[in-house]
């Protein structure tokens, strides 16, 4: 199976979520299908204690020209920051994306003439954009979306990361989802895409896609920089501990996580939920420093195709764990479950429930980010548990 098949053309969130456009048009024979549920798709709410406060950054990179569109000039980048927050405040949800960011996404599905952007767009959130921040330093965590998918994906695990007490920089990377919106300008589509389409071989789709991951990672830092510098861009900086820093991934976002911690020695812990490893993790490995790796059964368990995790587990020189969920799609670890099944579209091809999927998601990469910033004992790690019956430890 080539790269694309996982990471660029089936990254489109509205696997609302079925594998092709033609699955989708069988399953939902009607637009008045999937209207029922349009009033009510609501983000499973945060499981922490805090309140939670969002804030936007438009960042730009200025030493650094796009690698996509190079005519477009600075790289320049979308970050939402979901923080703790005081309690109180009058404020209303903070908006999940824009109609017209939601089109895009329904569009590259064909889904668009069945779900209404309008549904996807206006799906309630828990982060308040008026919230005091929360008193005290909290650890920080970048968080990169996985590719030709808009960082509002990632929105329930940022939320409830902020919930437990975490500053999370979801970051959308121009040019490399299905469209973003950025201040004053036209929404930016996924000219990447394009460059990957137009891979002649897979071994040059696979060079993209290194070029994705290493250029996120150039992203990431570039953010931490912005975020914990002597001129910060986010007037709460100071809430943040610059000492505690994770970076975490879902699909190519994953390996950028990886590429970070090659690169950037700021970069505490890193997670990878279901990316394949585009750039490989050297003999030398991380210097010591922990890596989660979370992802379906069904693709990446020891001697799958995707032969990056058999070879970055071996590389991998500090506190690591393996784990694999039965049952999983490659979007599990996102929203796009919980927004399907309020849709009435779940995935066939991935049994386990929206509620079992932001469970499993929330508490491990959570319980992770708790060992690894906070030095907190972690049992939910250490081996199979009852609870969570889906969760296979794996030790090749």
């Amino acid at each position: 199976m080539r790269p694309r098949s996982r990471t660029a053309v089936a990254a489109l969130a509205v696997t609302l979520v079925l594998t092709t456009p033609v699955a989708t048009a069988q399953a939902v024979s009607t637009p008045a299908q999937a209207s029922p549920a349009a009033a009510a798709l609501t983000l499973p709410g945060p499981a922490g204690p805090y309140a939670v406060g969002t804030e936007v950054l438009h960042l730009t990179d200025h030493s650094r020209t796009d690698p996509w569109v190079p005519e477009a000039g600075a790289r320049e980048l979308m970050v939402s920051l979901h923080h703790p927050a005081r309690s109180g405040g009058a404020g209303a949800p903070a908006p999940y994306m824009s109609t017209e960011e939601a089109g895009l996404l329904l569009a590259e599905r064909g889904l668009d003439g069945i779900v209404p952007a309008g549904v996807v767009s206006s799906t309630v959130t828990h982060a308040r954009t008026d919230a005091l921040p929360a008193r005290g330093r909290f650890p920080l965590v970048l968080l990169s979306p996985g590719f030709n998918t808009p960082r509002a994906t990632l929105t329930s695990l940022a939320e409830d990361l902020a919930s437990r007490g975490y500053v999370v920089a979801s970051v959308d990377h121009a040019y490399e989802s299905t469209g973003t919106a950025f201040p004053g300008r036209h929404v930016l589509t996924c000219a990447a895409c394009d460059v990957a389409e137009a891979a002649p071989d897979e071994e040059a789709e696979r060079e993209v896609l290194r070029t994705v991951s290493t250029g996120r990672a150039a992203d990431l830092s570039f953010v931490l920089d912005r975020l914990t510098g002597p001129h910060p861009a986010w007037d709460h900086s100071r809430m943040i501990d610059r000492r505690r820093v994770a970076a975490v991934g879902h699909s190519v976002g994953g390996s950028a996580a990886a590429s970070t911690m090659l690169t950037d020695p700021r970069v505490d812990a890193g997670a990878d939920l279901d990316g394949t490893f585009f750039e490989p993790i050297p003999p030398s490995g991380l210097d010591g420093r922990p890596f989660l790796m979370l992802g379906t059964d069904a693709d990446h368990h020891p001697g799958s195709a995707d032969t990056s995790w058999d070879e970055g587990w071996q590389h991998l020189d500090g506190w690591k764990r393996w784990l694999t969920v039965e049952g999983a799609g490659h979007f599990t670890f996102t929203d796009l479950p919980a927004l399907a099944e309020q849709l009435g579209l779940p995935d066939p091809t991935a049994p386990l429930s929206a509620t079992r999927s932001t469970r499993i998601t929330r508490d491990y990469v959570a319980a992770f980010l708790d060992l690894t910033l906070r030095g907190r004992e972690q049992p939910l790690l250490d081996g199979p548990t009852a609870h969570n019956p889906e969760v296979v430890f794996q030790n090749p």
